[in-house]
């Protein structure tokens, strides 16, 4: 998987890769620290997620690419010290996502399709819109609910909630681009990753400035 690094709104970057690729680079020694305790495939996941992500602030925010990063109480990353750049990882299979925002809380996901798409989870992450889908080829509907489920996701990562936040519950119906949930504007970038790919961030005026100040 080649790396990208797109731009998906002002002060706001994303980055993807392949697992195997940044799983290769040299580890920072605070993230390999963290791994102590962590499976052999996690820890790969883990260290991978990390180099993009530090690749990523090197290339945007440069002075906090070394910068110590933990989870916070819900268990998204923070840049230790600095509350004003929020950050976000995903991972699923060997495709990785991150995302920067300055002065701007962010979510990122990326989805691989499934292979099957059961009317169960359908209904459930799309609700009235499952209709839409279930006409279309087996590939095409599992294409298009990754795609709406990365935005789902998206939005509860950048709020914090993660899945107890009930990402499935986002209306957001499939096709859409961008879109607005509570605080958050989120956009899936179909016209740049051939992956499903979003990324849902705040305002740069919201408490996440107040919090700056």
């Amino acid at each position: 998987m080649t790396t990208l690094i797109t731009r998906a709104a002002p002060d706001v970057w994303v980055a993807t890769g392949g697992l195997e690729t940044w799983a290769r680079h040299e580890a920072h020694p605070d993230d390999l620290a963290m791994t102590a305790t962590l499976s052999r495939r996690r820890t790969a996941e883990f260290l991978a997620g990390r180099a993009l992500l530090r690749h990523l602030l090197r290339r945007t925010v440069p002075e906090r690419a070394g910068a110590p990063i933990r989870a916070d109480a819900q268990g998204r990353p923070v840049l230790a010290g600095d509350p004003g750049t929020g950050v976000s990882v995903s991972h699923d299979g060997t495709a990785l996502a991150v995302a920067v925002g300055r002065r701007r809380s962010v979510g990122v996901d990326i989805q691989l399709p499934l292979d099957d798409v059961p009317d169960g989870l359908l209904r459930r992450c799309l609700g009235p819109y499952a209709q839409e889908l279930r006409p279309l080829p087996e590939q095409q509907r599992a294409l298009e609910l990754a795609w709406v489920w990365t935005a789902q996701e998206a939005c509860v990562k950048a709020a914090g909630t993660g899945l107890p936040g009930s990402p499935w519950s986002i209306d957001i119906a499939p096709g859409s681009r961008r879109g607005q949930w509570q605080r958050f504007r989120w956009i899936s970038l179909r016209d740049r990753s051939r992956t499903p790919l979003s990324c849902a961030f705040s305002d740069p005026d919201d408490d996440l400035e107040a919090t700056c100040s």
